[in-house]
Order: C-alpha cells, then structure tokens, then sequence
C-alpha cells in the first residue's frame, strides 16, 4: 500500500520533504511512526497533533539536520536517551534512532540498543501502533506494516505484534493501553492478548503510579469510559490499583430483596456525565460518588437495603484514594470530595415545604459548583423505568428553578461576609482572637437562616446586636 502525499495536509507535507532530503544529504533513512499513521488510517488526524520520526542512525544528528533545514524554533537534546525534539510552526517533532530493547524480570527499564526499522517496529506495543511509512527518496510515501496492522484497523482490534505475554511481561504498562485505546478507539482486545493480560495483572505492580495515573485519566476521559472501567474489571486490572471500585461490584439477597450492582450503577453515571461534560475532575465525582457504599450496606427489615452515610464516609476516602493513585491533593481534590459529600442533597430539597434556608446552605456549600452538582444530580438517575426518570428529572427541575429563586434574591453563590474582621475589630475595639471567627459565624448563619439579608448594613446591625453575647 503507498501512502498517497497529496492527501496529507499542506503543512506536514513540507515538514516530510524537508526530512526526506535532510536523511539524504546526512546517508540515514527516517520513517513517520506511532499515532500519526495510526490516525490518518481512521480519519482522525489533528493537525496539530505531534509527530514522531524514527531514523536508521542517530535521533540527533538527524534532528539538528532537519531543524536546520526548516530553520526551526526550537530545538532539544537529550542525550541519555539518543532523543531529540523540535518545535516548528506549532508542532512537536520527535526523532529517534531505531534501537531494540531486552528486560530484565523486576525492572521495566529496558536494555537498550541500536537496531533496524524491524527491531524497532517489533518493540511496539500494538500492531496498530507499529504502522510506519518511508521518506526515503527511493520509496517516499510507502506504508509498512509488518504485523498486519491495517487489518486490525479495520477489524476494530487490538493486538500485539509478538507473543503478548512477552509483550505485557516487558512492559506492564502496556497492557493498561491497550485498554485506554480500546476504549478510545471503540476497539476489541484480541482474545489472546486479551487472556494474556488476565494472567499479566499483577505485574502492574512495578509501574509507576504516574504513569498508570496518565493512562487512567485517558481513559476517564474518552467518549464512553465504562468501557475501559469494565476490561479494568474483567481482566483483574482494576484489583491491582484502586479496589474500592472493584468492591462497588456485587448484589446480595436477603429475603427476597435485591440491591442494584453499584459498580454497574457508577460506571453508567459516568458514561450520563461524559456525555454532558470534558471535566475529568466531575467525571471522578462520578467515580468515587458511591464509593463508600459497600462499606454502609445494611438490610433493615421493612426497609430493604440502606447505605446510610456513604456520602459523607465516601467524601472521607475521596483524599486517601487521591493520594495513593497519585492524584493532585489541591483544589480538584476538594471539587471531588465537595460533589461526593452534597450529591444526596438536592434530592432532599424537593418538597414544596422546602425553606429558603436550606437552598441556601446549599448554594453556599455549592458555590460555583453548584451546577455540577445538579449535573452529577440529573447523571445519578440511571433508573430503566421511564416514567421514573420522568419524575427525577422533574424534581431537579423544581430544585435548579428554587436554587435560580433564592440566587437571584440573595446572591449566595459567591458569597463573603458583608462584615469583615477588620471591621468587627475597629467596631468592637478588640484584638485578633477566635472571638472574631464566632461573630462571622454568627453573622453567616443569620444570614443563611433568613433573619437578616444578605447586605452589609444589615449585618452591621446584626453585629452590632449579638456584640454582647461576645464581649464582657
């Protein structure tokens, strides 16, 4: 099959004539390799999507010959590694020699090698990967596909190019992306690398957790991430990193009574937010919103099945989970635990004897995120009963237009102190002390409770008011 270089945008073109003939003048052949060729094969190139280069020879010298010859932005070294990237006219381009790997049993640090094009494409993780196409002179544009890669593109399959447990046994690491481009791709593992990596799982454990983070949060944030949380699952990968999950999974029985599959129930929230947003942090809200109700499962006679507490005990674990996966411990954490910890409350709100004050309070723990709270909300609804959704989605819409109400009338959303503690301390003439976080308070509840507005000259006289009960 030859690639046809008309088809290839205006830009890249001129980039891979200008390497043809930088690898002719310094005699080292250099082929396009990796994702790019992947993607022109599925339509889904993005022009601005960095492209990698493997050279027959040296990653550098070639590198430094092609920035030369397009008079490139920039251009970096790293010597260590025979590897070197340039940046021209907003594109990444990497080159490096071809080379040949071995492993050792406990590192997945290869040994490393020079080696041919071959060696190199059969280091690849998956055949659809290890696509390649010539800019030599003498047969530019031509695709090669040593494993069958262009079948496998079409059969929607994913696929090592040699033994799969050679391949997962020497990189670990791989066998989480071929899961994150099944799921991206909408792909089938092949059955033998997928049995592979059944047996493979526990050698995740050598991987880093950055690196497994990486591949994770990819996957949370394709299209339709409960397929690649359901081959977590199934091929016991799941186990290896992040078992609270995996515990989600389960139904039991007692007198005659069942509770629905909360791993199930979670990944289908998942999938209702990703339709609705790109926020990775919301779509972990999604993740861990139930997390902790195998922990609060109880059966109580004419009840049925309870998970009392699992929002607040769920919002607990949200910090200790984020830290061991290796998640960032700042404001995202603090966005996931807020949702995990409110997404019960605005189906408490409901009811037309509702106070103000409690969508008050509400918005106020909300703030700006309230509106992914009642999106987390609306996704929870994973009900199969139509008539039921009907009724979920009418109560959310009584809720968001009660939130809109009290919002536009008390300007809650954004809210600070219309007293500062400057002020109590000038007013009240005292010094700084606990005493002042008191009166604020004071102040807040006053003013979420309703007794007060929420303006300053009204908090002033509050203040002014309750002093007593703080000053003897």
């Amino acid at each position: 099959m030859v690639l046809l270089v008309q088809d290839i945008q205006s830009k890249h073109k001129k980039i891979f004539e200008a390497i043809s003939k930088a690898g002719k003048a310094i005699g080292q052949d250099v082929y396009v390799v990796g994702g790019y060729v992947r993607d022109y094969y599925l339509d889904r190139l993005d022009e601005e999507m960095d492209i990698d280069f493997v050279t027959i020879g040296s990653g550098i010298k070639i590198a430094r010959a092609v920035a030369e010859r397009l008079q490139a932005d920039s251009l970096s070294v790293f010597k260590k590694f025979g590897t070197a990237q340039l940046k021209y006219d907003g594109l990444e381009l990497e080159f490096v020699g071809a080379r040949k790997e071995s492993y050792r049993q406990t590192s997945r640090k290869p040994i490393v090698e020079e080696g041919t094009l071959e060696d190199d494409q059969l280091r690849r993780d998956f055949t659809i990967n290890a696509l390649s196409w010539s800019l030599n002179e003498e047969n530019f544009g031509e695709l090669l596909d040593p494993f069958g890669g262009i079948q496998d593109l079409k059969k929607g399959l994913i696929r090592t190019p040699v033994d799969p447990l050679q391949t997962f046994d020497d990189d670990p690491l791989r066998m989480m992306r071929a899961v994150r481009f099944a799921t991206q791709l909408n792909f089938r593992i092949e059955e033998k690398t997928y049995h592979a990596i059944k047996e493979m799982a526990p050698r995740l454990e050598i991987i880093s957790k950055e690196r497994l983070l990486e591949e994770l949060n990819k996957i949370i944030l394709a299209p339709k991430p409960s397929i690649g949380f359901s081959l977590l699952f199934k091929t016991g990968l799941l186990d290896q990193f992040f078992p609270e999950m995996s515990k989600l999974h389960g139904v039991k029985k007692v007198r005659g009574v069942r509770h629905k599959d909360n791993f199930w129930h979670t990944l289908k929230v998942l999938d209702n937010v990703a339709e609705r947003s790109d926020n990775l942090w919301l779509r972990w809200a999604a993740i861990m919103h139930d997390i902790a109700k195998p922990a609060t499962q109880r059966f109580e006679p004419g009840t049925g099945w309870t998970f009392h507490g699992h929002d607040a005990i769920g919002a607990k674990w949200v910090k200790s989970i984020f830290r061991r996966l290796g998640l960032p411990l700042d404001g995202r954490m603090r966005y996931v635990k807020k949702l995990v910890r409110l997404h019960l409350r605005p189906i408490a709100l409901v009811s037309d004897e509702v106070t103000d004050s409690a969508i008050r309070r509400l918005i106020y723990e909300a703030g700006d995120d309230i509106d992914d709270l009642m999106l987390l909300c609306r996704a929870d609804i994973t009900s199969k009963n139509e008539r039921k959704v009907r009724q979920y989605n009418r109560n959310f819409d009584r809720v968001e237009k009660k939130i809109a109400e009290v919002e536009e009338k008390d300007r809650i959303r954004k809210w600070t102190n219309p007293v500062d503690g400057h002020e109590i301390m000038e007013t009240l003439d005292i010094e700084p002390g606990p005493v002042i976080g008191k009166i604020k308070d004071a102040i807040k509840e006053a003013i979420l409770d309703g007794e007060i507005p929420n303006e300053h000259d009204a908090a002033f006289e509050y203040l002014i008011k309750i002093k007593d009960d703080y000053i003897r």
